[in-house]
């Protein structure tokens, strides 16, 4: 009796397997993209944006949950807790290294940083070293001179070259397997806060209705609302404060200082100063420029949790032009 051999099983290719892998890649950023064209590379990929758009559409969400003070403080306390993450250790700590602390307080910090849904500590330091190196030059991914406002702005965090980690950036940080699992799986933290602003939510609503809130307002307020907000916010620095604002340092790049956005993003609004010196932990150089996240910082030498702050040198003082 003869015997036929059974067909190979099928592989997944073409348009199903570039789905399959997209998918993957909201959760899991080490999973290998499947070939495009070198264009492609600097185009918005929509689909794996998706989620970026459906947090932005959620706030809509606003009409139907209302509102109550509880959720508006609850929101104003994650953006603010969430910026002096981004600020003091995203930005000052993993990309520049202006302070020390232990490996328990960069991991926690880490952890706060991630919740901001802008990526993990290494990708977050990879990119704002390369901004640094190529500064509103064509290198630089989110020059509003060379891309516009639109793209510096927030297309740019949108693209296959934008999502990349760039692993030789950061060989002093990618020797911690907790933060390469922070950044490979740099959605799970989102997730675990959007899940406990519904159950904070919910849980005040059974214990204390009066407040006036449930688990679908503290989720809108509390995460989408909040997250968006911190997103738009932290940006600007890349869009806005090249653009408009003073200049103290005659730089190589646009950098310029502002008032208004130091307000906004805790300090890092006094980017020419920054850009001319990235190796203070203040940003704010002289005593009247806010710079909230310098103050916390401070605060937190005070109890020990970070070290070694590195001051703005007199050299740095004595150069500036006004």
């Amino acid at each position: 009796m003869s015997t036929s051999a059974s067909p190979p099983p099928r592989s997944v290719s073409g348009p199903t397997l570039r789905v399959l892998t997209a998918v993957r890649r909201w959760f899991d950023t080490s999973a290998v993209p499947v070939a495009d064209d070198a264009d492609a590379t600097d185009r918005v990929d929509w689909f794996r944006a998706a989620p970026f758009v459906a947090m932005h559409l959620a706030c809509l969400a606003v009409v139907w949950v209302g509102v109550s003070p509880v959720a508006l403080g609850v929101a104003a306390a994650l953006y603010a807790v969430r910026m002096f993450a981004l600020t003091g250790f995203y930005h000052r700590y993993f990309s520049h290294r202006t302070f020390r602390t232990s490996r328990a307080v960069q991991f926690a910090a880490a952890v706060v940083g991630a919740s901001c849904v802008q990526r993990g500590p290494l990708w977050w330091a990879a990119h704002h070293r390369h901004h640094h190196r190529h500064a509103d030059t064509p290198a630089d991914p989110h020059s509003p001179r060379v891309h516009g406002f639109l793209w510096s702005h927030a297309a740019w965090f949108l693209t296959p070259r934008g999502f990349r980690t760039h692993w030789d950036r950061i060989p002093d940080l990618a020797k911690f397997p907790e933060l390469r699992w922070l950044d490979r799986y740099d959605t799970l933290v989102p997730v675990a806060l959007a899940i406990g602003a519904y159950a904070l939510g919910a849980g005040l609503d059974a214990a204390w209705p009066q407040l006036g809130t449930s688990g679908p307002q503290m989720l809108v307020w509390g995460f989408f609302v909040s997250t968006v907000v911190l997103f738009h916010a932290t940006v600007t620095i890349n869009s806005l404060a090249h653009r408009f604002g003073t200049r103290r340092y005659a730089t190589r790049d646009d950098s310029r200082n502002n008032l208004w956005l130091a307000l906004l993003t805790f300090g890092e609004g006094w980017h020419n100063n920054h850009h001319f010196f990235p190796g203070s932990a203040r940003q704010g150089f002289r005593w009247w420029e806010v710079d909230l996240t310098y103050y916390g910082l401070r605060l937190m030498a005070v109890f020990g949790l970070v070290r070694d702050l590195k001051p703005v040198p007199a050299w740095v003082l004595a150069k500036a032009e006004h």
